[in-house]
């Protein structure tokens, strides 16, 4: 087998993680009618899912550049298989509904949290030219959207022809695709981990400058890609007043198309432009398409802002990894997962503060209710104050890359010429 079934490999691994982050929030309005479960608990398995995908993150960090890659990208499918069983399993088995989501939430988190670490560094390993890289790396990353707009748009019609009574079956449809997956990963030839003689300690990246802003840039592109892709669906019915398939194609299956467009676009055309501009330029379209999704009092308007914001953050997630790897190109496995940590943080943490935000505001004794009265209506779901929070997202996200743009700093050390390959 050769070098391009391993990155076919790598795209169909992303295509897993947007399974396992995408198809949960599509279920809220299920999970919300069926099981009672109120808005900030559903936030709290957004903050659970990518928790769980953080510490898994630190751990692999610790253990990937020692193993390989090959054990730890099996093992992460077949968790993320059993995690999606289990979430069509577990609630209806167990005498809490919510138990038995979060169960499920952290066995295919810890998968997706090792699909993190890991596939990124194995396609940054592969044979191509240096000028390539960045490219490279944003196409790989285009393949999550792609995921998401399949998860999207299959949940949506799935769940019209089964019924919101049959949700269960969703889960298991998508568990063949981590499971196929899985098959390929034990036969592709993939590269080995950097040497440790020639490692860049974790404890010098963390000292470098350069290397803080990176993971601030991480944090925030979490933050803001999930913020938006995980509350739209909601935000459409709830706020907009638009039907669940609606909402659905027009919030997060748009907001997907337009992430993988820009991905695509900056992979073939994008080699000449300098990443760090090219991050604030982002940064502003997102914090406009933020603005806009609250500000405006036309629902039409409102989602062009939702799916708008999804080409304005196409670049964040794997422009900073492409950034930070070509700063420090002796960083490894350990490097990525540091980066993948602030990721899922912000994937973590920006979701749920809109959601506690959201709740919050709706209740009357509160300051952020006076807040609420003043935006356009939202159908009383509070959603419009907590996305108008996480425009603060975007916002760093300019700052950063802009003082990147005027100074950046990096680790001076070559890459090693290391080209030998696990036996496949």
């Amino acid at each position: 087998m050769t070098f391009d079934s391993t990155r076919r490999a790598c795209y169909t691994g992303y295509i897993t993680q947007a399974i396992v982050n995408n198809l949960a929030p599509l279920l809220f309005i299920v999970f919300q009618t069926r099981y009672a479960v109120p808005l900030e608990m559903l936030g709290r398995l957004v903050l659970l899912n990518f928790g769980v995908q953080l510490l898994t993150d630190i751990v692999a960090v610790r253990v990937v550049d020692r193993l390989g890659y090959r054990r730890p990208l099996v093992l992460a499918h077949v968790l993320s298989v059993a995690g999606l069983v289990l979430l069509a399993v577990l609630p209806s088995a167990l005498p809490l509904p919510y138990l038995g989501l979060s169960i499920a939430v952290v066995v295919y988190a810890v998968g997706g949290g090792l699909l993190e670490v890991l596939v990124s560094p194995v396609v940054d390993a592969l044979p191509v030219p240096a000028k390539g890289k960045a490219a490279r790396m944003s196409l790989l990353h285009s393949f999550y959207c792609w995921g998401q707009v399949s998860v999207v748009a299959g949940t949506t019609l799935l769940l019209g022809l089964f019924g919101q009574s049959r949700w269960y079956l969703l889960p298991l449809v998508w568990a063949l695709v981590p499971l196929a997956n899985l098959l390929v990963f034990l036969r592709v030839p993939l590269p080995t981990t950097v040497p440790d003689e020639h490692r860049t300690p974790v404890r010098a990246l963390l000292v470098a400058p350069a290397f803080a802003a990176g993971l601030v840039l991480m944090l925030c592109a979490g933050a803001a890609e999930l913020t938006m892709s995980q509350w739209s669906s909601l935000f459409a019915e709830e706020g907009l007043g638009v039907s669940k398939v609606g909402g659905d194609l027009a919030g997060p299956c748009l907001f997907a198309i337009l992430m993988g467009i820009g991905r695509v676009a900056y992979g073939l055309w994008g080699g000449r432009v300098p990443l760090a501009p090219a991050l604030a330029c982002c940064g502003a379209l997102a914090t406009a398409c933020y603005l806009t999704a609250v500000l405006a009092g036309n629902p039409v308007v409102s989602l062009i802002g939702c799916a708008l914001c999804g080409l304005a953050v196409s670049l964040m997630w794997p422009g900073t990894f492409s950034l930070t790897a070509a700063g420090f190109p002796y960083g490894g496995a350990a490097m990525f997962g540091v980066l993948a940590v602030f990721g899922d943080a912000g994937g973590a943490i920006g979701p749920w503060i809109a959601g506690a935000v959201a709740e919050t505001s709706t209740r009357p004794a509160g300051v952020l209710h006076g807040l609420a009265g003043l935006l356009p209506d939202d159908g009383g779901s509070g959603l419009r104050v907590g996305l108008l929070v996480g425009t603060v997202f975007p916002v760093l996200t300019v700052i950063v890359a802009q003082g990147l743009a005027l100074r950046r700093r990096g680790d001076p050390k070559p890459r090693p010429a290391v080209s030998t390959i696990e036996a496949g």
